[in-house]
Order: C-alpha cells, then structure tokens, then sequence
C-alpha cells in the first residue's frame, strides 16, 4: 500500500523557501514608509508639546495676576518687583507655576497702582520665548525670532 504525503510537506524546493520570510526589498521599503512617517511626525509633535507649554504658561501669568489682586484687595498695594519665580512665590504664597520647569516668572514692575509680570522660557522647545502681562490686561508674547504678538 503506498502512503500519500500531504501537499503542505511534499518538496521544500525554490518555491517554499521564498515564501517563508520576507525579503531585503519588502524590508526596506517598510523602514523608507516608517522614516518618511518619523520625518513628518516628530516636528509637529514637537511644535505641539512647545504650544502646550506656552499655553500653560499664558494660564501661569493670569493666575499670577488674580493673586497679584488678590494682594492688592488686602494690601492696597501691589507686592515688590523681583527677579527669581522662587521671590514671587515668596511675595504670593498662593501662586504656585505649572510651568516652572521651563519658565521664570517674576513681577517685572510694580507701583502701588499698576504691575507687570513676565515669563522668560528657558526649558526645551520655549527657550527664548518672553510672555507679559501688565494690570491693564495687555498681554504679548515675543518669540525667539523677534516676533511679537498679543495671545
């Protein structure tokens, strides 16, 4: 009686090694997709990890400004001018940055009438940014480039 091999082991020629893996060009063409992806995504990633940082920054300085009228409501006087984060937090214990990592704040002017408050970016992707912040609510933004813009 002859026996049958089943066709899935019947020759282990040409034809069955090239379908057991995948070959040079598959690979390749597969790392030139993946790059041209990473190319694309990193940048904008990175754009929007700096747009967050900035935006918590924004929301730093107008907490910042409510503590700075909160002083005012008890002191009739807005606190001293300083130069660190760590002095204004001393000035108004309330206050405590999201964004201290990557910006300085500190109540650049300050009179018993009107302040202005500033953070200076120093972290990755925000080096170089400067944002304001006076009591009349006029607020700017100066960018690494020079550029200047309200937010």
């Amino acid at each position: 009686m002859h026996q049958q091999i089943p066709a899935t082991r019947r020759g282990r020629g040409a034809a069955a090694r090239r379908s057991r893996g995948f070959t040079l060009i598959e690979l390749l063409v597969a790392l030139v997709i993946s790059a041209i992806l990473a190319a694309i995504a990193l940048p904008t990633y990175t754009s929007y990890v700096a747009r967050s940082k900035l935006r918590t920054a924004q929301n730093d300085l107008v907490s910042l400004a409510l503590n700075m009228e909160n002083y005012y409501q008890q002191q009739l006087t807005y606190p001293p001018a300083n130069t660190t984060t760590a002095a204004t937090q001393t000035s108004l214990p309330g206050w405590s940055p999201a964004q201290g990592a990557n910006f300085s704040y500190q109540i650049q002017a300050s009179s018993s009438s009107s302040y202005t408050l500033k953070a200076t970016g120093s972290g990755a992707g925000v080096s170089g940014y400067i944002l304001t912040l006076d009591s009349s609510n006029s607020r700017q933004q100066t960018t690494p480039a020079g550029a200047v813009s309200t937010w």
